[in-house]
């Protein structure tokens, strides 16, 4: 079976499957858990889920991913992996318990919208994919997806177009590719899902240093105490 057709299928047949089996299918997939939970109309266990962070917080390191390349990327997913890993309080095994609710939208507009809050993003967290707030708006409210939205909307997922495509039902063809996120940026997205607002703020730090972004520093709510040695800048930027 290809993956299209096991996509596909998991569209059509997965609220039948236990979770063994959706396990396996993601494990083969490459696919997050929770990704191949919503897929399959299954509720997302709030373990999975990011936990409560600051939206502008997001915003800035979501942004700040954009400016790194292919290799600096894989630098700063590994880097964020290991503030997740640093973090004791962040086993995230699979219990029914906190399970988040499923969407209210049909089809694949709840798919996608479940794929976005499984990253703790809206649309005003998205960075620019070359798509417009209501083009992504329309999709989520069930109006429309072509190709091309579904490849601009794969990278910042961590999605092959391919299978968004194939989730979608959306007949692979020709289109104009205008897309400017890749998945490997959405693999940063996904390492970070389950940073708090303050990791957040240092992989802004450490996104703004492997991409060589230069006197930028990493935005500090302004609720949040200092850590020894910060500064806070006039511009709202902290700089330790």
């Amino acid at each position: 079976m290809t993956r299209a057709e096991m996509l596909s299928n998991l569209v059509v047949e997965g609220r039948r499957y236990d979770l063994a089996k959706l396990r396996e299918l993601a494990a083969e997939l490459d696919l997050p858990l929770a990704d191949v939970l919503v897929v399959a109309e299954h509720p997302v266990p709030a373990c999975l889920l990011p936990p409560p962070r600051d939206g502008r917080a997001l915003c800035e390191f979501a942004y700040r991913v954009t400016h790194c390349d292919h290799a600096q990327l894989a630098s700063l997913e590994a880097s964020v992996s290991r503030l997740v890993s640093a973090d004791s309080s962040s086993g995230r095994g699979v219990s029914d318990a906190g399970a988040a609710t499923a969407s209210d939208r049909d089809g694949f507009a709840g798919v996608l919208d479940g794929l976005l809050r499984n990253r703790g993003f809206g649309v005003m967290e998205l960075p620019f994919a070359g798509l417009s707030r209501s083009t992504i708006n329309g999709m989520l409210n069930g109006r429309w997806h072509t190709l091309q939205q579904l490849k601009a909307m794969a990278g910042p997922l961590g999605w092959r177009y391919e299978d968004l495509a194939a989730v979608a039902g959306e007949p692979l063809g020709a289109f104009n590719d205008c897309s400017m996120l890749c998945h490997h940026v959405g693999r940063v997205y996904v390492a970070a899902i389950p940073l708090t607002t303050a990791q957040l703020i240092e992989a802004c730090a450490e996104a703004d240093r492997v991409s060589g972004r230069e006197d930028q520093g990493a935005w500090r709510p302004w609720g949040r105490p200092l850590c020894p040695g910060e500064v806070v800048r006039q511009d709202g930027f902290d700089r330790g």
